[in-house]
């Protein structure tokens, strides 16, 4: 979602006559836009601005800002922690970064600007198809209603707001006149959309609206809430043509107790339950998910009921992190914190498994033809181009420039832990 808001960012200031550099030695104005989930997000927001303080002192005239979650949390805070800032933008301001870099750039004050509204105005703002690109984030909603004991979002991204049907529809056909054939939409909670909507649509609905639109040949959607996981949006994969064999649902933990401590809203049972109804319609399903570790009163029972969970279900892939405290949230003032060692020591070991599980997973597609959206060059490897499988797996290969925005079939001939070799 930040990815998306920075997008509209460059748009907004696109046209007020700026245009986008990747040498921020040549900018007159710079935006750093930044997540409050994990303090390690807040800390790498820290050390870029630190970086940007030499440069605001050579040019006097540009403009330095930070946006997104962090800037929401901290507000005009962030003025004491760096004077030589001038604006801080919040989560539901994000409209009006035109009118805020013009009235800063104008008096020369400091402005921090983080009230929220009753409608997030930037969710309106379009995804502009970026030159060369064949895939394009849609945020379909904001915020979050759910309020897991360790997560800061519902406070500084507010509650649930869910977009009309009928203006997601548009602005995917569009995109989809500009040649982009993926699309991903995005929410926090994008099982729950619609929810807030006069006109009620769910999320399956809104999928079967987008899947009509001819061009569009993939929609992928993150993240997905398993309390959430209906039996119509489970069929939709078995339904849909161009709905992606991939779905992100986290579920954090492997003990009930840790679940409950999460509120998380469902139990270990459920969420297997929920896995199993997913590969009953799909069963080669790529099914990822989120971990934390070293929960407040997670015991060594409980994590190696985590471990049981992830050699059961064997996820594709895994995003897992030791807990971080966040300041305001139930979990931050709970007993049971667990010290840094024994979190850093369950990290190692369960990410250990996962990337057994996923080179398991990978190399038994070794020899198999898989349908790849070609997006580009690969950084790595000269000569080479890369793209993504329908069940998300980046895959590398041969090939030239003439094929980006293809969907070629590649031969897979090896595997890795976090990529695949192919061969057209």
């Amino acid at each position: 979602m930040n990815v998306q808001d920075s997008e509209k960012m460059a748009c907004l200031m696109e046209a007020s006559g700026y245009k986008t550099t990747d040498n921020p030695g040549e900018a007159d104005l710079i935006i750093v836009n930044t997540c409050s989930v994990r303090e390690k997000a807040a800390q790498k927001a820290y050390s870029q601005l630190g970086r940007f303080r030499e440069l605001k002192q050579k040019r006097r005239h540009l403009v330095l800002g930070v946006a997104g979650c962090l800037a929401q949390q901290l507000g005009d805070k962030f003025f004491k922690m760096f004077p030589f800032l001038d604006m801080v933008v919040g989560t539901h301001q994000i409209d009006r970064l035109p009118e805020i870099v013009a009235s800063v750039s104008r008096s020369g004050g400091r402005l921090a600007e983080t009230e929220f509204c009753g409608h997030v105005r930037s969710l309106d703002i379009p995804a502009q198809p970026l030159a060369g690109k064949v895939s394009s984030f849609v945020t379909i909603m904001q915020g979050c209603n759910n309020f897991c004991t360790y997560c800061v979002v519902p406070y500084l991204r507010g509650r649930e707001q869910s977009r009309p049907l009928g203006d997601i529809v548009r602005e995917v056909e569009n995109l989809s006149l500009h040649g982009i054939q993926e699309v991903t939409l995005l929410g926090q909670n994008v099982n729950s959309y619609g929810k807030t909507l006069t006109q009620r649509a769910d999320f399956a609905q809104l999928l079967e609206a987008i899947g009509k639109i001819p061009g569009i040949k993939r929609i992928r959607f993150t993240t997905s809430h398993p309390k959430d996981l209906s039996d119509t949006l489970i069929s939709s994969f078995g339904r849909i043509q161009g709905l992606c064999e991939h779905i992100h649902l986290p579920v954090q933990a492997g003990s009930n107790k840790v679940l409950r401590k999460m509120k998380r809203g469902y139990t270990v049972e459920q969420y297997k339950e929920r896995v199993a109804a997913l590969r009953r319609v799909l069963p080669d399903i790529s099914i990822t998910s989120d971990m934390i570790v070293g929960f407040p009163g997670e015991e060594d029972d409980d994590f190696n009921q985590t471990l049981e969970l992830m050699r059961e279900v064997r996820f594709d892939g895994l995003f897992s992190f030791m807990y971080s405290q966040r300041k305001g949230t139930p979990a931050a003032e709970m007993e049971g914190q667990v010290p840094d060692e024994i979190k850093r020591e369950r990290l190692n070991l369960l990410q250990s498994l996962q990337e057994t599980h996923t080179l398991e997973k990978n190399r038994a597609i070794i020899g198999k033809t898989q349908e790849v959206l070609v997006e580009g060059a690969s950084r790595k490897t000269p000569g080479d181009m890369t793209g993504r499988t329908r069940s998300n797996r980046i895959v590398n290969f041969t090939g030239g420039p003439e094929l980006v925005g293809s969907m070629v079939n590649v031969k897979i001939v090896d595997a890795f832990s976090h990529s695949l070799r192919g061969e057209l």
